[in-house]
């Protein structure tokens, strides 16, 4: 009989490994990216008529100005939709994108004063501050990074389960199982024919039975903490249930962390309504043996 206390009581504190904090190859491949700009500039570094040389500098690259925003932890994209205000008597919040891209004039020249000026970056490179560019920006980069933290956390559920099924598969020669299943992925490797209902659908995972010609289909995510969206997560994932149930697949359901604590009662019904809702404990002792045999 299937129990919901025990998967309320087993729920993740946390999933988070080592390599959730930063990911350090997309940062040098950003680095990398700008890199001979970053050289450029770092031929500013302790000059004495800084803004002179910053001008002849954009004025003979003016592909440097691209990166400029960089300096200052600024994306361009967000550069574009972030006003700012350089008159203050106006108070005036202008889009200065332009300063960054357009053809070189004497309007963006004067502009480009006013953000080397008024953004630190002068005093910085005046002051020898930065001894090399690109060392900074790998700094930024991985500052930048942590924004993509919360995209992590379902990356690294899935190598979790990832890990589980590969162990499982293995003591199981009758098993084989994909990730990122679309319904061209399973006919590829399983030769099984499913119905979707958006042709967009991808499950995290599907798991064969070539034996019994038994498909089922997962999907993972984890909540470290609460949020509006729980019970609309709980509710897809009953509508999945049927639609895959309709087909004669087993849906599974691999969920975790103490956010669903927030949100016991759709975590519940959808426990009580589908056929299999699981979490990592579970997963540890061995269910996955239970579901399939």
């Amino acid at each position: 009989m299937k129990n919901f206390n025990n998967l309320k009581n087993t729920l993740q504190d946390s999933i988070f490994t080592w390599d959730y904090f930063t990911d350090f190859e997309k940062v040098k491949k950003n680095v990398k990216k700008i890199e001979k700009e970053l050289n450029l500039l770092n031929y500013l570094i302790g000059k004495e008529n800084i803004e002179e040389e910053f001008l002849s500098l954009v004025e003979e690259y003016p592909k440097v100005r691209k990166i400029l925003p960089i300096l200052i932890a600024i994306r361009d994209d967000k550069l574009f939709c972030t006003p700012v205000i350089t008159d203050i008597e106006t108070l005036e919040p202008e889009n200065k994108k332009y300063i960054f891209h357009d053809p070189i004039d004497e309007n963006i020249k004067k502009e480009l004063l006013i953000f080397f000026k008024e953004s630190g970056l002068k005093d910085i490179f005046e002051s020898k501050a930065i001894k090399n560019l690109v060392d900074y920006c790998f700094g930024v980069e991985v500052g930048f990074d942590t924004n993509a933290r919360k995209n992590r956390t379902g990356d690294i559920m899935e190598k979790l389960v990832y890990k589980f099924l590969e162990e499982f598969c293995e003591e199981n020669k009758n098993l084989r199982f994909i990730e990122q299943a679309t319904q061209k992925r399973i006919k590829e490797f399983f030769n099984y024919d499913m119905k979707i209902d958006k042709n967009s659908r991808r499950f995290d995972f599907a798991l064969f039975d070539k034996a019994k010609n038994r498909l089922f289909l997962i999907e993972v995510n984890y909540y470290s903490s609460g949020g509006s969206k729980l019970k609309a997560t709980a509710g897809e994932y009953q509508y999945l249930n049927n639609f895959v149930k309709s087909q004669n697949i087993d849906f599974i359901w691999i969920t975790d962390g103490k956010g669903w604590l927030t949100a016991l009662k759709p975590l519940e019904e959808t426990f009580i309504h589908n056929d299999y809702v699981i979490n990592l404990d579970m997963l540890k002792n061995g269910i996955l043996k239970e579901i399939v045999s």
